[in-house]
């Protein structure tokens, strides 16, 4: 194993590397955050695939093609098909809204009334995901040193951290690039040819597996469902995925990239399914599916070929990790933490001093204290997902309450804020509490992997939105303007960079931000 752990190691010390010399590149808010919002098609649509495709598609969508033949796709099939909605759909006016965060994309649209809420539901989200991808170093670092679980955590987090705090979006946009060439060569160049041929061909595994195997809904229909309202809806609107559609140059890039992105994921998900298909002819009485890619791993492929596979599942883990927590941060200090700073300033009147309009967002003097602020977060909130995923065993259960929040609290307001104009802020702070209460109330009585939650919330989510946005006054038409002026890109609304809001007061008049 020798050649492999020097493959796994120069790759380690690679990412660092990136991450040193994208600290030299983020000196703005926006290089830190979005990349400067100036990625072309190539790196947008890598970045944007290794984002999405994480160890849950990697180790996972192996595990389900272990235990359900070529149907066990569908997991990472709805995950393409969500991220090909929103690019052909949404990517453009999401893009050209210039914001940071999903909350404040809702503070345009609702006035200023569904922020803090909106934020503290995308933090919870954002925190969980990086729990997940992080909880799966354990079973890399298992497989590839054999070291304890909690070691393994720290130092696949630790790595992870560091990159992410010292160049932030430009870092982990260099590493994801790296990782999209790594995974695609691992998996999709390497790996699947050489199961498919260990395993006899096509025709050997038609011949040794059931029928079910190779049945299109052999995972069962509803469960497709289910995959469907979480995953591809999922895409849609976590704040993991918008921060990377805000990193793009422009419209096209924005659409073109992510359908490229999304293209590749269905193609990812189908080679995923089939690795695990040839491993169950493999290795029949594995004792969990998701040993299966670690054991096809280990035993049919080459040395050196083996280390650079186990580095594209580490590339996996690592992009989504990465994304997760810088998203998590960048959340928990514009939504959440400037919106409490802004009310504890406008009760103190000795500290309640002008910023001007650029500040907090690059004016002059400023950028450096913005990026070393993010930094900070991303610091504090990568210990504390360190911190959860030592406490936590069940990946499955963290990440299914990760998307039943997201989902369930948030699908319906921002949807409706885009595509519904007599949706108010008051039917959006409803649908939120409502959605988000019912999610929650249902995965204590009912389990975290029931079905029904996921079901019921959105229902609750929509009526309590469309209700209650019926029942009281409509937008003010001074922000509808200002929201259809900035969605549409002209100069006057999107100019400039916004600023955080600070309070439900803060965008009253939200041609100003």
């Amino acid at each position: 194993m020798a050649v492999d752990y020097a493959v796994i190691v120069l790759y380690l010390a690679g990412m660092l590397a990136m991450g040193w010399w994208g600290m030299r590149r983020a000196t703005s808010k926006s290089d830190f955050l979005v990349a400067g919002r100036r990625l072309g098609p190539a790196m947008y649509s890598g970045t944007m695939a290794a984002i999405v495709l994480g160890g849950a598609s990697t180790i996972g969508g192996v595990g389900l093609g272990y235990r359900y033949g070529l149907s066990g796709a569908w997991m990472v099939f709805t995950i393409g098909l969500g991220l090909l909605a929103l690019s052909v759909f949404f990517s453009a006016r999401i893009a050209r809204l210039k914001v940071y965060t999903v909350s404040e994309m809702l503070d345009l649209r609702y006035g200023g009334s569904a922020g803090l809420i909106s934020g503290v539901v995308m933090w919870a989200y954002t925190l969980m995901l990086a729990v997940t991808s992080t909880l799966a170093y354990a079973t890399i670092f298992d497989v590839l040193f054999g070291l304890d679980r909690a070691l393994a955590i720290i130092l696949g987090g630790a790595i992870v951290v560091a990159y992410s705090t010292l160049g932030g979006m430009w870092s982990i946009t260099l590493t994801d690039m790296v990782q999209f060439v790594v995974k695609t060569i691992g998996v999709l160049l390497l790996l699947l040819p050489i199961a498919v041929i260990k395993a006899g061909g096509f025709a050997e595994m038609k011949a040794q597996l059931p029928d079910d195997y190779f049945a299109p809904l052999g995972i069962g229909g509803q469960t497709v469902f289910t995959y469907v309202l979480i995953y591809s809806f999922g895409m849609l609107i976590g704040q993991d995925i918008w921060q990377r559609v805000f990193t793009a140059r422009g419209d096209r890039v924005a659409r073109l990239g992510g359908t490229a992105a999304g293209t590749y994921c269905l193609v990812y998900a189908l080679a995923g399914a089939v690795i695990g298909t040839a491993a169950k002819v493999l290795y029949p009485h594995l004792g969990s599916p998701d040993d299966a890619f670690a054991t096809i791993v280990k035993d049919a492929l080459p040395v050196g070929v083996r280390g650079l596979v186990l580095a594209a599942a580490l590339s996996a883990v690592m992009s989504t990790s990465s994304g997760a927590l810088i998203a998590c941060a960048t959340v928990a200090n514009n939504d959440i933490w400037a919106r409490i700073r802004g009310v504890v300033r406008r009760q103190s009147p000795a500290t309640d001093a002008p910023h001007g309009p650029d500040a907090g967002h690059g004016g002059a003097g400023e950028p450096r204290d913005e990026v070393r602020g993010n930094r900070v977060f991303i610091l504090l909130m990568g210990l504390a997902v360190i911190v959860i995923a030592l406490v936590l065993n069940n990946v499955v259960e963290a990440l299914t309450v990760a998307y039943n929040l997201l989902v369930g609290g948030l699908l319906v307001p921002i949807l409706g804020g885009l595509l519904w104009k007599r949706g108010t802020g008051a039917g959006a702070l409803a649908s939120v509490a409502v959605g988000g209460l019912t999610v929650v109330g249902l995965m204590l009585s009912l389990g975290v992997l029931a079905n029904e939650p996921i079901y019921y919330g959105l229902l609750a989510s929509l009526v309590a939105y469309m209700a209650v946005s019926l029942a009281t006054r409509p937008t003010d038409a001074a922000v509808l303007d200002a929201w259809r002026a900035r969605l549409a890109g002209r100069p006057d609304a999107a100019g400039a960079e916004p600023s955080v809001a600070s309070g439900p007061s803060a965008t009253t008049s939200p041609a100003g931000r």
